[in-house]
């Protein structure tokens, strides 16, 4: 039965997913983005989240579930990319995450 979450990429953008209940597979080469997302698709995963960066190192393992229709790969954006959607260098000033934070209790 599919339900479950997960999200492969690079370590920095998949680690706050975490703490949301999604399982995270951090990798660092496309023989570990391949094999996970070949594993989360045998063991009932029905989303699995894919940082671009990784993406475009596995196209072809992308491709194959993309026919099929479960389990649902959908790309997400890495979090260098975000952070530069969020604050182009040229509109906006640079601000790091603790000073978005509300301050502690």
């Amino acid at each position: 039965m599919y339900k479950k979450i997960g999200v492969v990429g690079d370590k920095d953008s998949v680690l706050a997913f975490k703490a949301i209940g999604i399982d995270v597979f951090p990798v660092v080469e496309a023989d570990e983005a391949r094999i996970a997302v070949d594993k989360m698709a045998m063991n009932g995963y029905a989303v699995i989240f894919i940082t671009e960066q990784v993406a475009v190192t596995i196209e072809e393992t992308i491709e194959r579930y993309n026919k099929q229709m479960l389990p649902a790969v959908i790309l997400i954006p890495s979090s260098l990319r975000i952070f530069i959607a969020i604050a182009p260098a040229a509109t906006l000033p640079i601000v790091s995450l603790p000073e978005l934070l509300p301050p502690p209790l």
